[in-house]
């Protein structure tokens, strides 16, 4: 379903005037046609978010990492701990940047608690400089169809 075909409801808000300013500055400079883009945009990565704070709760995301890469040693530790979350890393993208450092880019799904534990493990990777997960309550599509093994004949 798109999203131009969902019902729509409507909000009435109240906010200091000096937000609403902010906002329709943001709203501009990213060239969206309203706030009501915006706000939807915000609220959907803050239900991420909390999404994310609760247990059991099946998300979908990346874990983007930078890291020195002085040696193949953290990448070694990189893949190791990516190793162990088998099932909710779906593919990782790696490009290496100036003065010696990476990026590294991770499809992850799982939940949540799978996935905050894997950015755990992964900063703990002596040389990870920074982390971040992103996620979405929207799935990826199941990657392969099981079949019955009789309807495989």
């Amino acid at each position: 379903m798109n999203v131009e075909s969902l019902p729509l409801a409507r909000l009435s808000l109240s906010m200091p005037a000096e937000l609403v300013a902010q906002l329709d500055a943001m709203v501009t400079e990213r060239g969206l046609p309203s706030r009501s883009q915006m706000i939807a945009e915000l609220i959907r990565h803050e239900l991420a978010e909390h999404g994310e704070e609760r247990a059991g709760v099946v998300l979908a995301g990346t874990i983007t990492l930078i890291y020195r890469t002085e040696s193949g040693r953290v990448r070694q530790a990189l893949a190791q701990a990516q190793q162990a979350y088998l099932e909710e890393v779906i593919s990782s993208q790696h490009v290496f940047l100036e003065d010696d450092q990476s990026l590294e880019v991770l499809l992850v799904q799982g939940p949540s608690e799978h996935l905050r534990d894997l950015c755990d493990e992964l900063r703990k990777i002596r040389g990870v400089q920074q982390i971040k997960l992103v996620t979405t309550t929207a799935l990826l599509p199941p990657l392969h169809a099981l079949l019955d093994p009789k309807d495989a004949t």
